[in-house]
């Protein structure tokens, strides 16, 4: 595929299919190339350097979520809805909490997720840093959530909560020794006995997990709104 017929939108959206199969190490300008048939400096002609096309990538992911209707949900529902959005986002494109955290991975499509966020809390009541603080907590709790989950060692606790599950003998052995570390401590110890009897796989505790943190971060949100209301 020559130059001339290569468009920056065919370039992020097979950008967007090598991060999602390789992750951000795995995207190069030449493979991205080979992947397009192309030379490695048609890329550089079209997208700049890797950088920008990350930030491409990361605009193109964020236009997928649909947002809210925050007058016809109420702020409680619509904020809920962003946090399950955003986190979905997060699953299906692993890398994007990487560009989040870790590039100026700042575009349009991110500014206008995080404006209706803003709308969602200014419609509960929130005002001035309040405001601001509202905003970010939901949204600190879901990256930091997806980092945790989208990490190699989550991959490992996923394949160690499975009955039966073949793992590599490293991973075997860093999971035994895990294992006899919390041993030692008997909250530990009584939790993960628990998480045994239930039977759950990591996935499953970390749905629930999810579940239980924006319910409380939401409770807490109102909790505040109502203390303010009655105090002045």
């Amino acid at each position: 595929m020559a130059r001339e017929t290569l468009n920056r939108e065919q370039i992020v959206r097979a950008a967007i299919e090598l991060l999602d199969a390789e992750g951000i190490d795995g995207l190069s300008m030449r493979k991205l190339g080979q992947k397009l048939g192309s030379a490695a400096t048609a890329m550089y002609w079209h997208v700049g350097n890797k950088e920008n096309l990350l930030v491409l990538a990361a605009d193109e992911v964020w236009r997928e979520i649909t947002l809210p209707d925050v007058p016809t949900v109420g702020w409680r529902t619509a904020a809920r809805e962003l946090m399950y959005a955003a986190r979905e986002l997060c699953d299906r494109h692993r890398w994007l909490v990487r560009v989040i955290t870790t590039y100026v991975g700042y575009s349009d499509g991110m500014a206008s997720f995080q404006e209706r966020a803003y709308e969602t809390f200014e419609a509960a009541g929130f005002r001035d840093a309040d405001l601001d603080w509202a905003v970010s907590t939901p949204f600190m709790f879901v990256t930091g959530l997806a980092f945790m989950t989208s990490t190699e060692a989550a991959e490992v606790k996923e394949r160690a909560s499975r009955d039966g599950a073949e793992q590599p003998e490293h991973e075997a052995a860093a999971v035994a020794q895990a294992q006899a570390i919390a041993a030692k401590y008997p909250r530990l110890a009584a939790s993960g006995e628990a998480q045994a009897r239930r039977g759950q796989s990591f996935g499953e505790q970390v749905e629930e997990v999810f579940a239980f943190g924006v319910e409380t971060i939401l409770d807490g949100l109102q909790a505040r709104l109502t203390a303010r209301s009655a105090a002045g």
